[in-house]
């Protein structure tokens, strides 16, 4: 199966991502996001995917039932690059990462997912691109959600 533009979807009460000691974004309520892009992942699937993640309904309402979006609950996005979601473990111990875009066509695609969920319209802070990060977060429920555009298409 071709893998698609992937991503790691976690409820949060806050996250932040660090790089040399230094905060570089940081939100309170909302969703952490940790993308991958793969090769051969298009704009249109970062489109796809960053629509998707700005829409979803993963809070809360009175009843307990997930039916709130971002939007209802005053929500935001931190959106952290993550290429080694396409790892391959198939084989030994070592993780390859041969499906994982090239740094420049992936931050092509990071920044349009970005743009994507921006346009959405709530908050949005994201990692330093190929940088070391290290992220803290505070997953709510836990409430954890994968997504990968190759199963959105195929839905």
């Amino acid at each position: 199966m071709n893998a698609g533009v992937r991503a790691v979807v976690q409820r949060v009460r806050e996250a932040r991502v660090t790089v040399d000691g230094e905060v570089v974004g940081a939100i309170g309520r909302g969703l952490c996001v940790l993308l991958g892009v793969a090769a051969s992942d298009s704009p249109a699937e970062a489109d796809l995917l960053g629509r998707k993640v700005a829409g979803l309904r993963v809070f809360d309402d009175d009843d307990g039932q997930m039916n709130r979006g971002l939007d209802d609950v005053g929500g935001a996005l931190l959106v952290v690059s993550q290429f080694t979601l396409h790892a391959d473990c198939r084989r030994g111990r070592r993780p390859a990462f041969v499906a994982a875009a090239p740094a420049d066509r992936a931050q092509a695609l990071y920044d349009r997912f970005v743009a994507a969920v921006r346009a959405g319209g709530a908050p949005v802070e994201t990692g330093r691109f190929q940088a070391h990060m290290l992220l803290s977060l505070v997953n709510d429920g836990p409430v954890t959600i994968l997504l990968d555009t190759a199963e959105l298409r195929a839905a």
